[in-house]
């Protein structure tokens, strides 16, 4: 299944600085997202996009995860010649990543 079958995202850009926060639908699948969206795994989409490293934050209270990622929008808003210089199709990008359930292919429930 896809992430965007469990969850919602959100994007953010502060310089060359873009940030991505991951929401699950439903609380009882942040240990899905916990396991399944690692720091390691986003770096690997991202590999030609973010220069620096992505740092994984972790909120329980509110079944997120928030990922910081460094040199990431070709040297900033100001800076980039990108069509999308905010980053914001990058929680897009990162809402197609595979994830496996282990629950079957239709539900993703626990």
């Amino acid at each position: 299944m896809k992430l965007r079958d469990i969850a919602h995202s959100r994007t953010g850009d502060k310089g060359n600085i873009s940030n991505i926060s991951v929401i699950a639908f439903d609380a009882k699948l942040y240990p899905l997202l916990l396991s399944q969206v690692t720091s390691e795994r986003v770096q690997a989409l991202f590999a030609g996009i973010v220069a620096g490293t992505v740092v994984r934050y972790e909120l329980p209270n509110l079944a997120a995860l928030n990922f910081v990622m460094d040199q990431a929008l070709g040297g900033g808003v100001t800076r980039s010649l990108a069509l999308d210089a905010h980053g914001k199709s990058l929680s897009s990008a990162l809402l197609d990543l595979e994830i496996d359930a282990g629950f079957g292919d239709t539900d993703p429930a626990p």
